[in-house]
């Protein structure tokens, strides 16, 4: 049979390579040869003037496990639409045309939902579980507003990374997950009113605007205790709607929380406490709340809660984006 096949037209080398494979033969190719075989560049248009008007069609053709990146370049458009790139989508890049007018939006919420107790988890706009995943150029939308938990981004991969993208919601906005799996946020705005960053992968924020809408909390990690990092915010700028003047700078969803705020602009609706323990006096001496170098009205570190921390000069240095990231770093 394979004599067969290797005597046949070029079709017939693909099914020959895949016995010979399977039999330990080999053709001598790498897996680089393999790369021409799939797309490497899609294009989605909203207008129908690519190959696919959908970012979930563009995704569901994309290579499993591809050996060489896969961009997917979305044209600017309101893209409304539920979103997934699954644990074996690796290796995708998925690049808009401009950041405010490149948009994907749906509103599930937890109600809506209607999946039970964990019904927060089924309601995101855009889910990422295919490890080395790049966003750039978007806007992610929630647009349930203010009826319960509505996530706009759930991230779950390891080595994602998010580039002058914007994260748009009320209760819930941003869910980074996976335990020990990292997550790498730049020049990004994130928007939301209680508990809108939480969950308890690794995230690291660099020079990212993170706005209240509301008088809440902003995060909500529930950091494995074994898991050295939780969210790092390093040059950020906390900012607020009109008339918000009430908000803490965390709360544990879980006992072993760790947040800490670097070289940050917080404003005044941060309150003097800065953090808060969710009513539970046990996790004030489980959590790992703390601060460096801040600046702006709500950095005044006089009445922050005594079970909080003001890092020092060197002990800021564990929390450098090379420290949090290990050997994973994003460029």
């Amino acid at each position: 049979m394979i004599k067969t096949l290797l005597t046949q037209p070029k079709r017939c080398l693909n099914a020959a390579g895949a016995i010979m494979a399977f039999m330990g033969l080999g053709m001598g190719l790498s897996p680089s040869a393999n790369a021409a075989q799939y797309d490497t560049f899609l294009t989605v248009a909203k207008d129908g003037s690519a190959e696919y008007t959908s970012i979930q069609s563009a995704i569901d053709a994309t290579k499993t496990f591809p050996y060489e990146p896969i961009t997917i370049f979305v044209k600017a458009g309101t893209y409304h639409e539920k979103v997934e790139v699954y644990s074996w989508n690796t290796q995708v890049s998925l690049i808009g045309e401009d950041k405010d007018t490149t948009i994907i939006t749906q509103g599930d919420h937890f109600d809506g939902i209607n999946k039970g107790r964990n019904s927060t988890f089924h309601t995101y706009t855009l889910k990422v579980a295919g490890n080395d995943f790049t966003a750039k150029n978007l806007t992610v939308v929630n647009s349930a507003g203010p009826v319960g938990q509505a996530v706009a981004l759930h991230v779950e991969a390891d080595r994602a990374v998010f580039e002058n993208v914007a994260l748009k919601g009320w209760q819930d906005t941003l869910y980074v997950a996976g335990e020990g799996h990292r997550s790498y946020f730049r020049h990004c705005t994130i928007e939301g009113s209680v508990d809108f960053i939480f969950g308890g992968g690794t995230a690291f924020f660099e020079q990212c605007e993170i706005k209240s809408l509301l008088n809440s909390y902003i995060t909500a990690a529930s950091t494995p205790e074994h898991q050295p990092y939780g969210f790092v915010f390093d040059r950020c700028t906390l900012t607020a709607a009109a008339g918000v003047d009430k908000v803490y700078l965390g709360r544990p969803w879980r006992e072993y929380a760790k947040t800490v705020f670097l070289n940050s602009q917080l404003g005044a609706h941060i309150l003097p406490a800065g953090w808060h323990n969710w009513d539970r006096e046990e996790n004030e001496r489980k959590v790992t709340y703390a601060e460096f170098n801040n600046s702006g009205p709500g950095s005044e570190a006089a009445q922050r809660v005594e079970w909080s921390s003001q890092l020092s000069k060197r002990q800021a240095k564990r929390y450098r984006k090379e420290a949090v990231l290990g050997d994973w770093q994003p460029h």
